[in-house]
């Protein structure tokens, strides 16, 4: 399609469907990578097609510097997808990824062309404050930290040569998180769902249902069994909760 090389560096469609009628963007966590949507790209249906974002300094975009700043990366990821407009688009984070996830639906909004729907997975919402620093905590406290969520892939850090690759991307994606300024007051025009693990340590139940206050189009809610990343264990129940809501906006 006319257009695309010009943001293909960012987005990963790991199951193309040209014929698809709206398309879901996928952006990772702190430390993640395209690659993490993999799932989601088999198990939708053919009507959803996922764009995965592949953030600069990971996997094959590895020697490409990081990006520092929240706002910056919003600002990058909205100019590629400018290639990515014939059809209807969807956004989905987690955790760095919602964050980013409500910046970029901001600026489509800015530009005219918003999202149908932004879906938060295991993240605040901005108005609620948590000081967190783990991007200035030491090596081992950092790994710890990430550790203790059970993410998938976590024992690489267990490898000194690995671990000397992999934290600093994870280090600067913390920094980024951690340091973005919400601009108080700031919504959305598109509906939200905000998705949460009931005993997640990144954010409590309240802290989530607080996206209500970010949208002016239409709030939901679901809470699933698990921690940081409960979407992996419950992946059909996401994709279900996914198609559903898809479905009813715009009939795919």
């Amino acid at each position: 399609m006319n257009g695309h090389d010009s943001g293909a560096e960012w987005f990963r469609a790991f199951t193309p469907a040209p014929g698809a009628d709206v398309r879901l963007l996928c952006l990772p966590h702190a430390g993640g990578s395209a690659s993490f949507y993999f799932p989601f790209a088999k198990a939708l249906p053919p009507s959803v097609e996922v764009l995965a974002v592949q953030y600069p300094g990971r996997q094959d975009r590895r020697l490409e510097p990081l990006v520092g700043d929240i706002a910056t990366l919003a600002d990058m990821i909205t100019e590629a997808l400018s290639g990515y407009r014939d059809k209807p688009l969807a956004v989905f984070g987690h955790s760095m990824g919602a964050v980013t996830g409500f910046e970029v639906a901001r600026r489509l909004e800015a530009r005219g062309d918003g999202p149908v729907e932004l879906f938060v997975s295991g993240r605040r919402a901005p108005s609620t404050s948590r000081s967190e620093r783990w991007h200035l905590a030491g090596d081992a406290e950092l790994v710890a930290e990430i550790k203790s969520h059970d993410a998938a892939g976590t024992e690489l850090l267990d490898d000194p040569e690995m671990r000397a690759v992999l934290l600093p991307t994870i280090r600067g994606d913390y920094r980024a998180v951690e340091t973005h300024v919400h601009e108080p007051g700031a919504t959305v025009r598109c509906p939200i769902t905000a998705l949460t693990g009931d005993v997640d340590p990144k954010v409590t139940v309240e802290e989530a249902l607080a996206w209500e206050r970010h949208t002016t189009g239409g709030f939901r809610s679901e809470v699933f069994s698990g921690g940081h990343f409960y979407l992996s264990d419950h992946q059909d129940a996401v994709m279900r909760t996914v198609s559903a809501r898809l479905s009813s906006l715009i009939g795919c």
